[in-house]
């Protein structure tokens, strides 16, 4: 049996190569160890590699199990703890009503689209102020400057994506409702016998 180790690791090992992200390994005291730099690292380590748009996956070290979903939670989880949540009451409890309903799997992708949507929505205010600064400016050519700035606009950013965010929630949550009173209406006009379609 121990001979067929270094087999499942070289399998392991051309998986992660084929998918060209960066495995961080999670120990069970809890450490993350970062494969590309030989080194531990924390999890503000890799917030900023998410920041940076690095692809990461994070596995268990001992069962190679894929956790960067939970870990990416926790990321999540402990940035609502600070002083500026993007998730309102509102949103959440809205969330969580959709685990195990039958539009889960819709919920998950109009989020996903949304989120899409608001990056290239962001990424092309950003492109329209850089023109409007023009490239004489010292804004447009200066990496940090332009930095700064985002940072001051990152509060009325975030503040935007919340508001989006509740938005975009309450849009689904309506489209469902509509669904679910045009299938009454459907089943209804079939004229099912008493009984039949959930009245007496």
């Amino acid at each position: 049996m121990a001979a067929n180790k270094p087999l499942i690791k070289n399998i392991m090992g051309t998986h992660m190569a084929d998918t060209d992200k960066r495995v961080i390994k999670k120990y069970p005291n809890r450490r993350l160890y970062d494969t590309a730099t030989s080194c531990y690292i924390t999890l503000d380590d890799v917030k900023q590699l998410v920041l940076d748009n690095v692809d990461i996956v994070v596995e268990d070290a001992k069962t190679h199990e894929d956790i960067t979903r939970s870990v990416l939670l926790q990321i999540i989880l402990e940035e609502e703890a600070g002083g500026a949540p993007m998730f309102s009451y509102d949103v959440l409890t809205q969330i969580i009503r959709f685990y195990g309903h039958a539009m889960q799997g819709l919920m998950g992708n109009y989020l996903e689209k949304n989120m899409q949507l608001f990056a290239q929505m962001q990424e092309r205010l950003q492109d329209q102020a850089k023109s409007v600064y023009g490239s004489d400016n010292p804004m447009a050519g200066n990496a940090n400057l332009w930095g700064e700035f985002m940072k001051f606009q990152a509060p009325a950013m975030q503040n935007m994506m919340t508001s989006y965010l509740e938005q975009s929630t309450n849009m689904f949550v309506e489209m469902q409702q509509q669904l679910q009173d045009r299938a009454k209406n459907l089943w209804t006009g079939f004229g099912f016998p008493p009984g039949t379609d959930g009245k007496k």
